[in-house]
């Protein structure tokens, strides 16, 4: 039996600011569906050259209150990075708030701006431990 990994979907409360945030991550949309009958938006979003590996935001037009407010249920979303500082320091420069801190060299932890928790891990081995990372505290959970 065979099996395909397809993607992986978000529901958003704010399609815009969190199509933002994964072009910050540097993931491009690949393609997007809008359902005037369904009344939702579907974008599908992809790091370059790697468009089998989709995140699929899910928009619904007249809100969602059931969205939690705490997502940790969800797991989190992994992406393996060049440079772990240098991608920390865009996504903070962009304000973004650093919850776990990459202090390895190794691994950190944002949240989307729908709470979702992303995983970042260092390509290869893990960077020379370096400030501000090494001292900066975790933030919140992720």
């Amino acid at each position: 039996m065979q099996i395909k990994y397809l993607h992986t979907m978000l529901r958003v409360a704010d399609l815009d600011r969190t199509i933002a945030f994964f072009e910050l991550l540097g993931l491009k949309e690949t393609r997007r569906t809008e359902s005037e009958a369904g009344r939702f938006t579907l974008v599908f979003l992809a790091p370059p050259g790697q468009e089998d590996c989709p995140v699929e935001l899910t928009y619904n037009w007249d809100g969602d209150e059931g969205l939690p407010s705490d997502s940790r249920h969800f797991g989190h979303l992994a992406y393996e990075v060049e440079d772990i500082y240098a991608m920390c320091a865009h996504l903070q420069a962009n304000g973004v708030e650093i919850n776990r801190p990459p202090r390895d060299g190794r691994m950190a932890f944002v949240r989307s701006p729908d709470n979702a928790s992303i995983e970042l891990l260092q390509m290869g081995e893990a960077l020379a431990p370096a400030e501000p990372w090494l001292s900066m505290p975790n933030t919140g959970h992720w």
